[in-house]
């Protein structure tokens, strides 16, 4: 009889262990949905979007380095570009480190919403 109430109990304790196994699957599967639509998704549209607008880059174009300099494309290359910064002083930059056309930048800070004091 003794061994028959074990076995129940063993029985019941697997049961609710399987019911646990389940719930943690469903809650590790909800926290990955939720990352993802909240932080994966908007930054590979946010890289997407940067790299059109690299490869969208001419010459006479203004931008501006990741390093903060403002200059004028002067030759775009494959995976650089020669960028004048002042009269008769060109520089060569990889193309990730430009980030943003002057005109866009300074479009950004327009549209961005005042600081309140």
């Amino acid at each position: 009889m003794l061994n028959f109430i074990l076995l129940q109990d063993a029985a019941a304790a697997a049961g609710q262990q399987q019911g646990n196994s389940w719930s943690f699957w469903i809650m590790m599967l909800l926290i990955f949905v939720v990352f993802y639509f909240f932080m994966i998704r908007p930054q590979t549209k946010k890289q997407k979007e940067l790299q059109k607008q690299r490869d969208a880059m001419k010459k006479g174009d203004k931008v501006i380095t990741a390093g903060g300099i403002y200059g004028e494309i002067k030759e775009v290359q494959d995976n650089a570009l020669i960028i004048t910064i002042a009269k008769d002083v060109t520089i060569k930059v990889d193309k990730g480190s430009v980030y943003a056309s002057a005109e866009d930048a300074q479009q950004a800070t327009k549209d961005a919403p005042e600081e309140k004091k």
